[in-house]
């Protein structure tokens, strides 16, 4: 699966091109059955006055993720993936270096999935938890 991991993180940063997750610099780092993970620099950028990691970067990157793992499980063919909620508890402040967000599928149904998203330090402390449900609907 090394290779087609390497290709669905390719295509996925690809995507990513002229978006929201590019002026954040949201990369995807990893993709299993199950999960999609991706990473965020926490800089100057992504602060807020105080000087800490902004709640809505932190956000931006949970739904980025959980969003695009969505996407991986729908034939985009016939079908697209949108946001209905997005619910996100902040746990721990950050002022510099990166954090990375791992969504882990809780339920995959037909028209509805369900992903928990856990935002992690680069000491792989726990920074945020968020719940995010997808609608997946049919392309006319």
């Amino acid at each position: 699966m090394t290779h087609d991991k390497q290709q669905i993180l390719d295509s996925l940063n690809a995507s990513s091109r002229n978006t929201l997750m590019a002026e954040l610099d949201i990369v995807y780092s990893d993709v299993g059955e199950d999960f999609l993970e991706a990473t965020m620099p926490v800089s100057p950028r992504v602060h807020q006055p105080m000087g800490l990691l902004h709640g809505g970067a932190t956000a931006a990157l949970a739904e980025s993720v959980g969003s695009a793992a969505s996407a991986l499980r729908v034939d985009l063919k016939t079908h697209g993936v949108v946001g209905m909620e997005l619910s996100i508890n902040h746990l721990k402040s950050v002022t510099t270096g990166q954090v990375t967000a791992r969504a882990k599928l809780i339920h995959g149904g037909r028209r509805t999935h369900l992903w928990d998203i856990r935002v992690t330090d680069q000491e792989n402390r726990l920074i945020a938890v968020s719940r995010l449900s997808m609608m997946v609907i049919d392309k006319t």
